[in-house]
């Protein structure tokens, strides 16, 4: 049966036909231009979804130093930090059926590497110059509050953790990518995938008609309700304390002495996450720059200092994130961490356990002096 029209009723009665996108970047720049259309859901607090556009067509690196790289159509964030993958395809293109699903998978498995928090800023930033929307405007509607290096730090730790949006978009989704849709969803414990189906309706004149159809999201929903752990929340320094109080104590001595050393310089923000986390910006060279995260987890054994190496690196260079490292101290697994990280360019968060710190009060204060240092160079640049 032939696809029947919408009729629009107005002063009279027009009948909009079913019409194809003439081009998939004519598809692609109305994505662009009206994320609207791909708002669907809500976010944590039940306020409703809204998509902030990131990039069009995002690099997605394969490598550290390569130069071979994918293109993702389009990269969305939410207020929540939760970053939206999305490729468009039209129904002509063959590689809407399957094809499709591994170059997504490709693009969020390097994505979740290769985009460190100071990058997307940055390529954010740029997009909404481009578009020419001020940026006061932008982070107004998306920051709730927060401080820009805030924001995109979590979205860094949302991509790491694999807490991330994959829309594949489709004229016509067929029946194959409906089901791996639904098979992703029931698979995928962080990641929330979904097809959506956009019809296009033509008319006289300018008239038209866009209908969205969401594929996908009875399974998220049913995956959300069985999902551990309690609803993303922002954190405070009494929220830490309190988690610290079934620490042993000298887990709770280390945490409580690298938040003093942050607060002396008034720069320990809370982070919003499913569990106690805050991030510490520290001054260099006229700029904020976001250092550390301590995050408290469910298993006390899991806690750990990550550090900021990637928005070092934007903010201050690489040898200064070099310098950095080197003046770290040298606890469970951490240089070699740091070894990996210098092969990357320094873009990643290598991490240490608090516990490790909390048995060697030495290498605490030499985390401490690491960042004085920092900051000291950083003020000298």
């Amino acid at each position: 049966m032939a696809e029947q029209p919408v009729f629009l009723l107005g002063e009279g009665l027009s009948a909009l036909e079913p019409a194809a996108f003439d081009t998939e970047v004519e598809f692609q720049a109305l994505l662009a231009r009206h994320p609207r259309i791909l708002d669907f859901g809500s976010l944590a607090d039940g306020r409703p979804l809204r998509l902030f556009l990131v990039a069009r067509e995002m690099r997605v690196p394969t490598g550290s130093e390569s130069g071979a790289a994918y293109w993702l159509d389009h990269l969305f964030v939410d207020a929540d930090g939760v970053p939206t993958l999305v490729e468009v395809k039209r129904a002509a293109d063959t590689r809407v059926r399957r094809e499709v699903v591994g170059q997504m998978l490709d693009y969020a498995a390097n994505g979740a590497r290769y985009w460190p928090a100071a990058l997307l800023q940055r390529t954010f930033e740029e997009t909404c110059a481009m578009d020419g929307r001020p940026l006061e405007d932008a982070y107004r509607e998306l920051l709730g509050g927060q401080s820009p290096e805030e924001f995109w730090v979590t979205v860094e730790e949302r991509l790491g953790a694999g807490r991330m949006r994959l829309l594949f978009v489709a004229d016509r989704i067929p029946l194959e990518l409906r089901a791996i849709v639904e098979f992703l969803n029931r698979q995928l414990r962080q990641t929330d995938v979904y097809a959506v189906e956009l019809t296009q309706y033509r008319g006289s004149g300018d008239h038209r008609v866009l209908v969205p159809r969401v594929h996908g999201e009875v399974a998220t929903a049913n995956k959300t309700q069985s999902r551990p752990g309690q609803a993303a929340r922002r954190w405070t320094r009494a929220d830490m304390e309190a988690a610290l109080e079934n620490r042993s104590p000298e887990q709770r001595q280390a945490a409580l002495a690298l938040l003093d050393h942050a607060e002396a310089a008034g720069r320990t923000v809370g982070n919003r996450a499913a569990y106690p986390s805050v991030s510490v910006s520290f001054p260099a060279s006229g700029r904020e720059v976001p250092v550390w995260t301590l995050s408290l987890r469910e298993d006390p054994d899991k806690d750990d200092l990550a550090f900021s190496f990637g928005s070092i690196t934007h903010h201050l260079g690489r040898d200064a994130t070099s310098a950095f490292a080197d003046a770290l101290p040298v606890v469970e697994g951490l240089r070699q961490k740091i070894a990996t990280q210098m092969d990357k360019g320094f873009t990643g968060w290598p991490t240490v356990p608090l516990a490790a710190l909390s048995t060697q009060p030495a290498a605490l204060r030499q985390v401490c002096a690491a960042v004085e240092q920092l900051m000291g160079e950083g003020s000298a640049r």
